[in-house]
């Protein structure tokens, strides 16, 4: 027998030597290991970092929640060292709905019941039809939502615009906003890499007038100067001007956006659809727009979020959101000296939308898996 054939001999009968078992890297003390104590300097970064956060949070923790006051209908009933959440409790109805009547309530909670459900059924995973519902919620749902709202069809009692507010209002200017930049936006984008000198030029002249005056110039012109360049028998609904303008500040943005993603997409790309007989409008919506699409997806959300935020503005002409609502509330003499709760009960609502947002964007990344 030679050498090499007794050693393979030995090495497949003798014993493997114990070995240490492997580290577990699952479940929560496996995810503390490898992000917070891999390392003794990772270690101490992490404990010092936990006793700041512990000492800035805990007094905010005390005032918000254990030495609240929650239950109640009037100031006396704030009695602790904490917050006074009956503000809020008791100024709910008027936070939630504006003035709008209180026998028509029941309009707008049909109207958020639907916009609800269209969220989720878009959110959720796994269930059908996904694109007739995205149909759905562009075209069907605001004129339902339209006719609800306003009244005065199918037997519903009209309710004027000035009593909408809260964030009943906050959310409709929201949605009308991101519904509507949305694909005026896609459209000056396309415009301003036209080949035809008049369509690039309206567009380039449109997205730089818009991106270089602020929003609440454009909603001081649309709710004061509007009107004044109109025949006097035309009568624009103060809201109905307000959204108009925000659609159009707005789309001017979302056209910069998506430029930048079609300038990512390779000139290859069109002229693979040029070489298969496509037209213009076929290269663009089956070729060309979907991947810059995805690529700025971050963008797009990035304006929705600045869109939603940017509501409040709306209190320069006269329409009370939920901020404004709230701000409205702090001057009633029975609850002066409550602005931290209504404050910080307003930035809570605006930053769960945001997040909200900002979460279902990164979802939406990761199913499209835009970083490959």
């Amino acid at each position: 027998m030679t050498t090499s054939s007794a050693s393979s001999e030995a090495a497949q009968t003798a014993m493997i030597p114990q070995r240490e078992p492997p580290v577990r890297r699952r479940g929560v003390p496996g995810w503390l290991r490898q992000n917070l104590f891999s390392s003794p300097l990772n270690s101490l970064v992490s404990v010092v970092m936990l006793v700041v956060t512990v000492m800035v949070l805990w007094p905010l923790l005390q005032w918000a929640v254990v030495q609240a006051d929650w239950l109640g209908e009037t100031r006396q009933a704030c009695t602790g060292e904490g917050a006074c959440w009956v503000f809020i409790s008791a100024r709910l109805e008027s936070i939630v709905y504006g003035f709008y009547p209180e026998s028509e309530i029941w309009r707008v909670n049909i109207v958020f019941a639907m916009l609800a459900g269209v969220i989720a059924w878009l959110v959720l995973p796994r269930l059908p039809a996904k694109g007739w519902m995205a149909l759905f919620a562009l075209t069907g749902f605001p004129i339902i939502a339209f006719f609800l709202l306003a009244g005065g069809a199918f037997g519903l009692m009209p309710v004027p615009t000035r009593d909408w507010g809260g964030l009943m209002l906050t959310l409709t200017i929201a949605v009308v906003g991101i519904v509507g930049s949305l694909p005026i936006g896609i459209l000056l984008a396309l415009g301003r890499r036209s080949s035809m000198p008049l369509v690039r030029g309206v567009s380039v002249v449109f997205i730089e007038f818009w991106r270089g005056v602020p929003l609440i110039t454009v909603l001081f012109m649309a709710s004061v100067m509007l009107p004044l360049f109109v025949p006097s028998e035309v009568e624009f609904d103060k809201l109905l001007r307000a959204l108009v303008g925000i659609m159009l500040f707005w789309s001017a943005y979302m056209a910069e956006v998506v430029r930048g993603g079609l300038q990512a997409i390779d000139k290859g790309q069109d002229e693979a659809g040029m070489s298969l007989g496509l037209g213009y409008w076929q290269r663009m919506g089956l070729i060309v727009l979907p991947q810059a699409l995805k690529l700025v997806i971050p963008g797009i959300v990035n304006t929705f979020i600045a869109l939603f935020k940017d509501t409040s503005l709306v209190l320069i002409i006269g329409l009370l959101d939920l901020l404004s609502i709230i701000q409205a509330g702090l001057t009633d003499p029975e609850w002066l000296g409550y602005a931290m709760e209504g404050y910080v009960f307003a930035a809570l609502v605006y930053w769960v939308f945001c997040f909200s947002m900002s979460r279902y964007s990164q979802r939406i990344e990761r199913k499209l898996h835009t970083g490959h």
